[in-house]
Order: structure tokens, then sequence, then C-alpha cells
């Protein structure tokens, strides 16, 4: 019993049972008269003996499947708002010290967006912000579509997402652009609003209250987004062209039966009001000087 198991690389009982018979059955050998009778759950018995251990090369248990968390996919938006991209932005260590962390949600459809600041990526630090984020969204969310870091693929994520009955995707192996929305605003707005400059972990609560009072409402009241529209070509390539630019709330409000996406409290009146309350320029005014108070508050701390 033991060689034959060596012999195929240790399949499972089902399969080395039939293979016993077959040797009898089929091809006459009669050393394997009575191993052709033995059940498949005597085949396991026989394998926890000492002596079928030490004469198999290698014994291995059958290991139990792992529940995969998210599914790998590109999410579908059919043109619905509530199909959201994260991703997480670190600003660098320094001298063993670690920076703070952001996280950065963007919706795919009106490309409204979310900044939060964290000590850390770990569930401890993560976690709170993530919820405060997705409890701010004025419309309902859909997906949570991430890369495949630890941050967001595991269980305590995968619970709260659950509970909010979101459903989460993430970026399929060798297709770097499925997050590509999240990480092109990485570099478009965290890192030309925050610099490159490392900023140690213990000014996240400082920097996260700067984001959701001054960056996040210039974002999606005040700061215009390129919108693409699909082009085919002579030979057939779809090509993307940049003639759209609108704030992320003047996109929404051009979304068809809006209110039917909207959460509890939000109207579209509420949200074209809103704007009025800060002109374009003001709000980009505001947002320069906060950030310059921000800098000096962390500057003189350091």
């Amino acid at each position: 019993l033991a060689d034959v198991a060596s012999a195929f690389e240790n399949p499972n009982g089902y399969a080395l049972k039939k293979c016993l018979e077959d040797m009898y059955q089929i091809y006459g050998d009669d050393k394997f008269e009575k191993l052709s009778h033995i059940s498949k759950s005597h085949i396991y018995n026989l394998r926890k003996t000492k002596i079928y251990t030490s004469r198999v090369l290698v014994y291995t248990k059958t290991k139990k499947t792992a529940i995969p968390i998210g599914e790998r996919r590109k999410p579908d938006n059919q043109g619905k708002p509530g199909y959201l991209r994260i991703d997480s932005v670190h600003q660098g260590d320094l001298d063993k010290e670690k920076g703070v962390y952001y996280i950065n949600i963007v919706d795919e459809i009106s490309q409204w967006e979310f900044v939060g600041c964290v000590e850390t990526i770990s569930e401890q630090h993560l976690i709170p912000v993530l919820e405060e984020l997705l409890s701010l969204i004025p419309f309902k969310v859909i997906n949570f579509h991430s890369d495949n870091g630890s941050e967001y693929i595991n269980k305590v994520v995968a619970n709260l997402l659950n509970k909010l009955n979101i459903c989460q995707t993430k970026s399929r192996a060798r297709h770097s652009n499925d997050n590509a929305l999240a990480e092109g605003k990485n570099g478009a707005v965290i890192r030309k609003t925050m610099g490159y400059t490392h900023i140690p972990k213990k000014h996240a609560i400082l920097i996260n209250e700067f984001l959701r009072k001054y960056l996040n409402p210039h974002l999606n009241f005040h700061r215009h987004c390129a919108f693409s529209e699909d082009q085919i070509d002579e030979k057939g390539k779809i090509k993307k062209e940049y003639k759209e630019y609108l704030t992320p709330c003047q996109k929404l409000l051009t979304i068809k039966n809006l209110q039917e996406y909207l959460v509890p409290g939000i109207t579209r009146e509420s949200l074209e009001t809103e704007p009025k309350k800060l002109t374009h320029f003001e709000s980009a005014k505001r947002l320069q000087e906060e950030r310059l108070k921000i800098f000096k508050q962390i500057s003189a701390k350091i």
C-alpha cells in the first residue's frame, strides 16, 4: 500500500482504492487481491500507522481549503454611483520612525473622493477611520474594490463590509489598471496636497481633522475632474477622450434618477446648495491657508 501511494505521490483514498482494484481486476496482480477489497476508510486508518509512514517518502494530511476574502474581478459599475476604489498611501519613514498613512476612497462614476489619515494601517487605527469615511458618502455604497494588500483583504474589513451590505472585490493578477483610478488620485490629490516629506505618525489625528474639514469638501464641491468618453477609431480600438470637466458634485447631479442612489438625509437640493457656500477660488485659498497652518504646527513639534 505504501509503495503504491509513494509511486503516485500520495493520492487521496478514493483514487488509491480504485488503483488497487484495477491492479488486481484488470492487470491480474495477485499481490493486490486483499488490498483491492479494503474500504476507503480503512486505507486512511492504515495511513496513520508507523509502518506506513516509515515507508512513504512524503506524508501530508489533507489540508482545509482556505475561504477567499473578496472576489478577484474588475467591478462593473453599470453607470451607477457607489462603486468605490480604495488605496493606501504612506508618507515615508525617517530614521526608523514610521510616517502617517492615508486612506483614499474614490467613486468610479462621480469621482467623489474622501481622504483619511491614520497612524498605521493596522486594524486598530484603520477600521474606525474607514468606517467614518464610508458613512460620509452621500450615496449608497455597492462595491468596495482594492488591491490585494492585507490592510483591506482581511476578516475585520470583510465583516465590516458584510455588516454594511457592501460587495468586496480585489484586483486581478497582472491587471495593474484594475485600481488605476485610486492610484492616479494618490498622486494628483494626496501627493500634491501633502507632498513627499516624512510626517511622523503622531500627527495623524491633526492631519485627519484637516482632511475632513478642508480637503474633502474642496475635492467634492470645488475641484474639477476630467471625465472620459470612449471613442472607437477606424481600427476598432477604444480610445478615451477627456472633454468633460466637472466637480464630483456636478457630475453626481447629472445622474438620472439620482434620488434612488442617495442615502437618507441627502437630497438633490442639499447637493446643489452646498457648493454655493464658497466659490471655487475661496475654497482653494482656504485650503492653502489651512495647509500652511498645519505644516507650521507639524514643523514646530518635530
